[in-house]
């Protein structure tokens, strides 16, 4: 029996098909996390997998986030699934049970603890030393506490809390337990690329919690055998957890053994990373059956890598999939579905309610957008309004819509240029000229007339408008429209010639004013070589400013090929 865990950071991460990538894993149970896949997107690709069944958690909360899933070959197919770890989402015959004391939780912690798909439970029947067995498998995705929000720090912890009562309980009650997962909590120093670099390492509340869930692994003699990486003297302290660390149970001093890198700074290539996903088996589990553990740094696609443990016992499938199997839903059945499941009955009260109640801490802001505010309410998005039962137009009543503008779309540099009062207050004056010259003396008016185009031919070449006949109308001109056009475009033209070159020029150097490109990048210190461009993301003063560090991958100090400590802002030289 071969079990394998991979935090997948997405399920495209199988670009090459599902089934090759289950295939070249190996294993009879593959549990995978951060499958970012919510049940209305589960297609029949990612769902029913040849030769294998699957057992999906979805995230109720946000969409593309968080989801687990397990894939298990049909000679390694559960007689029990459960979805989550309070036992509130098991509404189906086929669970697994045991769910342990839960009177430190409210019922809207147990809720939201099993609200973002972060576990999937799936029993086995094992045949070990001629006698049949139940092996529980708990495939689960810890939260991150992230330090800009306490909330979720107390999420992370609850959730420990939660997993542990879980999983004990399912022990208690006779069956053998392997926890598997990303639990996001480096255990020990040794599992840490820069452990110094962490005030107090060793007083995380997460790796409190980890030291009393699991049994130190003391260095046996037969399992200490020197090896080239590994370290010669590392000694743990036992505790009094009910289960073990079974890579460490196998590799007690392996150093840089790493499972997550950070993908931004392009870590992996210096291997400074995190030990953060773990086989966790019962202990007797892991002392009698377990026979191998390790991890697997050379597959790739993810932030993380897949860890593998192997068992002696053999499987025993069971002869029809559990309920949660996705093979049961009705999409994938191959059944005629009810045109009334597409409808769900809405209380209206409950609905007011929830909009009055403020979302409990656990939930990010992106999660409380998207409950509250499911159908786009309030335009956050941009994306036009939907039309509801209570805008709705009624009959033989018209609505008055908006017009828009007729005039000509102007020129985009004319909002960067100063406004030109003289030359308008020269264009209010001209009805009254025109009034004059056609009323004492007509002789003249084709003269005076002219020195009012070609005040407008002057204002169209400064302030790059339309024609004069748009800028200066009267009501009383003599001539015609098609007249006044002709002359204006003569005019025009004869300007436009002179100054097409300088009036291109002139755009050009604004443009590049206004859109240039990104400053050259200065040379590191150390290693002379260009840098690259970053931006603060981080809320704070320095929000949105830019900076120049090393372009190399980020590494140990100690470490001459990894990133350097240059540092300087844009524009400051510094």
């Amino acid at each position: 029996m071969k079990v394998v865990t991979w935090n997948i950071n997405g399920i495209r991460t199988f670009r090459g098909g599902i089934r090759k990538a289950l295939d070249s894993l190996d294993a009879d149970i593959i549990c995978v996390q951060e499958t970012k896949v919510t049940r209305d997107l589960l297609d029949e690709r990612t769902a029913i997998v040849d030769g294998y069944n699957s057992y999906f958690s979805f995230s109720r909360g946000r969409s593309g986030y968080s989801g687990v899933a397990t894939y298990c070959k049909d000679s390694a197919t559960p007689f029990a699934a459960e979805e989550g770890l309070t036992g509130l989402l098991t509404n189906h015959e086929g669970a697994v049970g045991c769910y342990g004391d839960h009177t430190e939780f409210s019922n809207e912690e147990l809720q939201l603890l099993d609200n973002e798909g972060r576990a999937v439970i799936t029993q086995h029947k094992v045949m070990c030393q001629d006698k049949m067995q139940t092996v529980t498998v708990i495939n689960v995705y810890c939260p991150r506490a992230d330090p800009e929000k306490p909330e979720r720090k107390r999420f992370k912890l609850q959730f420990y809390k939660l997993l542990q009562y879980r999983a004990e309980a399912v022990l208690k009650d006779g069956s053998h337990v392997i926890v598997l997962g990303d639990v996001n909590t480096s255990h020990r120093p040794i599992d840490h690329c820069d452990p110094s670099d962490i005030d107090d390492f060793e007083g995380n509340p997460g790796r409190k919690w980890l030291n009393g869930f699991l049994r130190g692994c003391r260095q046996e003699e037969e399992k200490n055998e020197e090896k080239p990486d590994e370290a010669s003297e590392v000694t743990y302290d036992t505790h009094s957890g009910k289960f073990m660390d079974t890579f460490r149970y196998f590799h007690p001093t392996r150093v840089n053994a790493f499972t997550c890198w950070s993908t931004l700074t392009g870590a992996r290539q210096t291997n400074y990373g995190t030990r953060i996903d773990y086989i966790f088996a019962d202990c007797q589990l892991a002392k009698e059956q377990f026979v191998a553990a390790d991890i697997m740094p050379e597959v790739e696609g993810s932030d993380h890598c897949p860890v593998w443990g192997k068992l002696s016992c053999s499987l025993l499938p069971s002869s029809k999939p559990p309920p949660l199997c996705t093979c049961h839903l009705p999409e994938f059945a191959g059944k005629q579905q009810k045109l009334s499941r597409f409808f769900v009955k809405v209380d209206q009260k409950s609905i007011q309610l929830e909009q009055k109640d403020a979302l409990p801490g656990s939930q990010e802001k992106g999660e409380k957008r998207e409950n509250l505010n499911p159908s786009g309410a309030g335009n956050i998005s941009g994306k036009k309004p939907i039309l509801t039962a209570d805008s709705v137009v009624p009959k033989g009543k018209k609505v008055k819509t908006v017009k828009t503008s007729s005039k000509p779309q102007g020129s985009l540099l004319s909002f960067f240029k100063p406004k030109l009062a003289n030359v308008v207050s020269q264009c209010e004056k001209t009805p009254d000229l025109n009034k004059v010259t056609s009323s004492n003396n007509p002789h003249k008016e084709s003269t005076t007339r002219g020195e009012v185009l070609s005040v407008t031919g002057r204002m169209t070449e400064d302030t790059e408008l339309v024609s004069s006949p748009q800028l200066c109308t009267s009501s009383t001109t003599m001539e015609t429209d098609e007249q006044m056009k002709t002359k204006a475009e003569h005019l025009t033209s004869k300007t436009t010639v002179g100054h097409s070159a300088t009036k291109k020029g002139a755009s050009l150097g604004f443009w590049k004013s206004v859109l240039h490109g990104p400053p050259p990048p200065p040379c590191c210190k150390v290693h002379g070589e260009p840098c690259v461009l970053r931006t603060v993301k981080k809320e704070g003063p320095n929000m949105g400013r830019q900076f120049f560090v090393c372009a190399r991958p980020q590494g140990h100090a100690s470490n001459p090929e990894a990133r350097c400590n240059f540092f300087a802002w844009v524009g400051t030289g510094k």
